[in-house]
């Protein structure tokens, strides 16, 4: 059995989601299937709206970039527009595909999320030990943020819609990838400074090793979580917990 760890002074828990909170099967296997099968009737109604248009310009430069690498994304098409909805529909699927962080697709993919969360398709699906953790830190006097590569409204969506509640008055703040690469150094800075919390008290539990160590270079603490379905990771540069169970406060420096 693993014993308690005691992580102090901590005052703000920073949180990542996919292999943390909730399962990577929910993600890979529900919300980017969602995703694929609803991103072109999406399109479809929504195209000329401002917001999607800022989403498609994004994804556009993002395209020029993939062209400019080498990575062979599919062509896009400008006009006529049904051919431009088909041939973005299909660059969104290879992004989707290759598990880009793209942050254009990820805030056209909560675009769509949101329709599901509302009509009661998509239920968020979190480990079991999530929302009473969000509870007792709550209660513990902790401040709780997400860092996701997800949009913050795709973030916001999966608290309030999950299986156990709308857990969303739990969570103080939501950080995407507007903020920078969740394995950039200055992202957990930018962070900290947005907080207005020193970084030595904060806390990042993330399931990935590279997010924590540029999480540690900026001075946070860490946890690395470890839960069924996560992809391997080395273990001894960071502290493990296989629950959020594991992880006990002392606000104080008693």
């Amino acid at each position: 059995m693993t014993s308690s760890l005691t992580v102090a002074p901590i005052r703000h828990i920073l949180l990542d989601i996919e292999g943390t909170t909730t399962p990577i099967a929910f993600v890979h296997e529900v919300l980017f299937s969602y995703a694929r099968s609803q991103v072109s009737s999406y399109l479809a109604v929504q195209f000329d709206a401002a917001e999607t248009q800022t989403d498609l310009a994004q994804l556009r430069a993002e395209h020029h970039a993939d062209m400019e690498l080498d990575r062979e994304p599919p062509p896009l098409i400008e006009a006529p527009r049904p051919a431009a909805i088909d041939s973005m529909v299909a660059y969104v699927n290879w992004l989707i595909g290759q598990d880009s962080k793209s942050t254009g697709l990820k805030s056209l993919q909560g675009k769509i999320w949101q329709r599901g969360y509302r009509d009661g398709t998509l239920k968020a699906e979190l480990f079991p030990d999530v929302a009473a953790a969000f509870r007792r830190w709550r209660r513990d006097g902790l401040q709780i943020s997400i860092f996701s590569s997800g949009s913050s409204l795709a973030q916001r969506l999966l608290f309030a819609h999950t299986e156990a509640g709308d857990l969303t008055d739990f969570i103080d703040s939501y950080f995407d990838t507007t903020i920078g690469s969740k394995t950039a150094v200055d992202s957990y800075r930018n962070i900290a400074a947005a907080l207005s919390v020193p970084a030595p008290q904060a806390l990042f539990i993330s399931d990935m090793v590279a997010e924590l160590d540029a999480a540690v270079a900026a001075g946070l603490r860490t946890l690395l979580c470890v839960r069924p379905g996560n992809a391997p990771q080395p273990t001894a540069r960071h502290q493990v917990i296989y629950s959020f169970d594991d992880v006990t406060m002392r606000t104080t420096d008693a």
